[in-house]
């Protein structure tokens, strides 16, 4: 892939044998000259193998100072749910007319909300909702009678994490528009989050390797020391 005069200036200032702090990552993100308001995200690679139910990672976290991103929230729901969903702020509302739209190819949201009384008719969309990541389930919050609760953490910045099949967790944590300080909270929230959600099957280095990056930089190596105690 071809690189930008951006992105290698950027890459000229990460020493290949060195790891940052997750300050000294920010700032080199932070150097970036691209216009636009890129996402900061955390990369990392686990120690454990998620074809074994036991070792899948995954997780929430309610970031302290949110995802710098107006999420949009599609939930499905019925009766007295519908409207308690458009008051807390979802992008859209409503149940079979969402699946025909979904399968017709519309995409257009970050995260899908149902309450449980929807989640037969949902069954019909996990071939295009699941390889994406959208499919919702009780196990990260997303199928819940309590819709209201649910919409709003997640347009405060609650996101979602699951190990990949190749070991990977890959995460938002902000915007390089941020001060400094708030993207530093919202990266140590994550890592603490994660190192929390380790299995205890999950035998030897758990956290192999830990990078940031932003949406148009190279990935800057993490300190390690930082995932002491996971």
């Amino acid at each position: 892939m071809k690189r930008g005069k951006n992105y290698k200036a950027l890459q000229d200032l990460v020493e290949s044998s060195k790891s940052y702090s997750i300050p000294e990552a920010i700032a080199i993100l932070g150097q970036s000259k691209i216009k636009f308001d890129q996402t900061v995200e955390v990369h990392m690679n686990l120690g454990v193998d998620p074809r074994h139910s036991d070792q899948v990672v995954r997780g929430n976290v309610a970031l302290p100072n949110g995802t710098g991103k107006d999420v949009k929230v599609l939930v499905f729901a019925k009766g007295a749910n519908v409207e308690a969903a458009k008051e807390a702020g979802a992008f859209k509302v409503g149940a079979e007319d969402l699946v025909e739209e979904i399968q017709g190819g519309w995409l257009d949201f970050d995260v899908v909300v149902a309450t449980p009384d929807t989640m037969p008719i949902i069954g019909r969309l996990a071939r295009i909702l699941g390889p994406r990541g959208l499919m919702p389930s009780p196990k990260n919050g997303t199928v819940t009678p309590n819709v209201s609760k649910v919409i709003t953490e997640l347009k405060a910045g609650k996101i979602s994490y699951r190990v990949d099949k190749g070991s990977n967790v890959h995460a938002p944590v902000g915007k390089l528009s941020f001060e400094p300080a708030k993207l530093a909270e919202n990266v140590e929230s994550f890592l603490e989050n994660v190192k929390k959600a380790r299995p205890a099957s999950s035998k030897g280095t758990y956290i192999k390797s830990l990078t940031l990056t932003a949406t148009h930089t190279p990935a800057v190596p993490l300190d390690m020391a930082l995932t002491r105690g996971a």
